[in-house]
């Protein structure tokens, strides 16, 4: 009896110093974060990042997350905060969705460089009667690692292990207003209030532009010159990264490349038998993105509206531009590619033509490689050649968001999602899919964006995907639609380029479109399509000087008898 109550009683003592060590043990990965008031006195909501990096050479937070480093950056995890006070902790631990890895259970053990930053929310009282909280733009482009006034913690170097910890961070660090470049001779900037916005949005917003003046502006005052609109991301460097200076990067690197072509550029822009034209960036961030799409939204407001009746008015009255449409010209790839036709064909008596690069979707059959009016996912494929049923339950066909151009995939349809979950919900990501949805989209019961398709499971709303065509997002579907008035407004002013391996494949919406604008009738199209071939991907099909003298060449040929294009033309 005695020797079975010691056993009884060590039996006990064990399970007590067993569940105390357990109870001393972190239950999992976890990271607090939190700052203190002295950095910042009021409440926060937003949201908060974790990034983790085995990569010395620069700081966490730009490795991963921010634009051009997001697919192949470094992990990070986030979540959203709403009234965060100072020193309240926000948790990030296995539950927090990450990209690339979902949890942080999936990081190895190991010894890593990690960093915390909060990405802050303002609150906006929008015009349409929705409150929402998104992050205002400080003319950074809504680059959130970057963006001023956002807070963020020192770099610390911790061991993780998936089995537990718990690691502090503090966000101590403010970072800092954007500098913007000055002016010199032949790079202007401008910045406006747009009192369209503002009432949308309920605070001040702004529109601005970087100008590109031609050869000897300050020395001909009498003589007024053809614009070309540039469409592009938000940037306050000059168009195409123009440049008076040679290249004094690192070579090899992509930023020595772009700096050697500017200076290519500059060398002919200044050339003697150089047309002499303004060409114009134009900048208007939203709270949603870098770049507004340029046209009227449900969710982003009247960019259109504050782009044609204030930035544009603006521009031409503060600079000696031809203010006729066979001189106003629109140009732009990608992105800017999309806003291009938009704008033409949205405005087809405001412009004297459009260079069409590689745009965004413009035929919703073909986003990507998904129907969004016929296929369930967005993330697998539902059409295959040789099963018009579809795929069987054995076999799930990974839809691609990004190759390169001898094919290799590089991000799937899913993993872009996955990433712009982590970067933020309600489409606050301000990135690629969720842009897309916070401008063709229509408004939720709760003021954000409906989106096309769920993020993490690729389902799509085929309602919203209707709305999308309706109201005129779906461009090849809205010029065919209105071909018969639109036609003779556009005709020979709508000129195409992509390669035909574009990255994004981006090619086969403007299949789409050729398909049909080559058999229209009454009247037959005018205009051009020219592919990149073969393996030719997301890139311009010739140098920034050729595409200007072609320009020029077309303005010429548009431009009144009574016009002096000689004045301007320099040939």
């Amino acid at each position: 009896m005695k020797v079975s109550r010691v056993l009884s009683i060590l039996a006990v003592l064990m399970l007590a110093a067993s569940l105390a060590l357990a109870s001393a043990r972190p239950a999992g990965p976890r990271f607090e974060v939190r700052f203190p008031a002295s950095v910042h006195g009021e409440t926060i909501t937003g949201r908060v990042f974790v990034f983790i990096t085995k990569d010395s050479s620069r700081e966490p937070r730009l490795q991963s997350g921010g634009k051009f480093v997001n697919f192949m950056g470094s992990p990070f995890f986030g979540v959203d905060v709403e009234g965060l006070k100072p020193d309240e902790l926000a948790i990030i631990d296995a539950s927090t969705l990450g990209y690339p890895p979902r949890s942080l259970r999936d990081i190895p053990s190991g010894d890593y460089y990690v960093q915390a930053l909060v990405n802050i929310y303002t609150e906006f009282h929008r015009s349409d009667g929705y409150t929402i909280w998104a992050h205002m733009d400080q003319w950074e482009g809504q680059q959130f690692n970057i963006s001023p006034g956002n807070l963020y913690s020192e770099v610390q170097r911790v061991h993780l292990d998936p089995a537990g910890y718990v690691a502090r961070l503090d966000l101590t660090k403010v970072i800092p207003p954007v500098e913007v470049p000055p002016d010199t001779e032949w790079v202007k900037r401008i910045k406006i209030q747009s009192p369209i916005l503002s009432k949308f949005w309920g605070r001040p917003i702004y529109m601005g532009a970087v100008v590109l003046l031609p050869k000897d502006y300050d020395k001909h005052p009498d003589v007024s010159y053809p614009v070309v609109y540039e469409q592009e991301h938000f940037q306050l460097e000059a168009p195409y990264r123009f440049r008076t200076t040679p290249a004094d990067g690192t070579p090899g690197t992509k930023y020595f490349a772009r700096q050697e072509a500017g200076y290519e550029f500059y060398k002919e822009w200044a050339a003697d038998d150089f047309p002499r034209m303004i060409m114009v960036l134009m900048l208007h961030p939203t709270p949603y993105y870098d770049d507004s799409y340029a046209v009227n939204s449900a969710n982003n407001g009247p960019y259109g509206d504050a782009i044609m009746q204030e930035l544009i008015p603006y521009i031409e009255s503060h600079y000696r531009i031809i203010r006729q449409p066979y001189a106003r010209i629109l140009a732009g790839g990608s992105t800017g590619g999309w806003e291009a036709l938009a704008l033409q064909v949205y405005h087809p008596e405001a412009f004297g033509g459009s260079w069409i690069y590689y745009p965004d979707p413009i035929d919703f059959r073909r986003w990507g490689l998904t129907d969004i009016y016929e296929e369930d996912s967005a993330f697998y494929a539902s059409r295959f050649i040789d099963k018009p049923g579809g795929l069987t339950e054995w076999h799930r066909l990974q839809r691609p968001f990004l190759r390169i151009p001898d094919g290799q995939v590089v991000v799937t349809q899913q993993e872009e999602n996955q990433l712009e979950a982590v970067l933020g919900t309600k489409c606050r990501s301000g990135d690629q899919t969720d842009i897309w949805f916070a401008t063709y989209g229509p408004v939720g019961p709760d003021g954000y964006p409906v989106p096309l398709w769920d993020k993490l499971t690729g389902k799509i709303d085929h309602e919203v995907a209707k709305y999308m065509r309706d109201h005129g997002y779906d461009l090849r579907y809205y010029i065919e639609t209105n071909w018969p008035v639109l036609g003779p407004k556009v005709n020979g002013k709508m000129h195409f380029y992509a390669g035909d391996m574009d990255h994004y494949y981006l090619n086969l919406g403007v299949y789409l479109l050729e398909d049909f604008l080559k058999t229209a009738k009454n009247p037959s199209f005018e205009g051009s399509f020219d592919y990149g071939r073969p393996l030719k991907g997301h890139i311009r099909p010739t140098k920034v000087g050729d595409m200007m003298r072609w320009i020029a060449d077309e303005v010429t040929k548009n431009a009144p008898k009574r016009q002096n294009t000689a004045q301007w033309e320099y040939r």
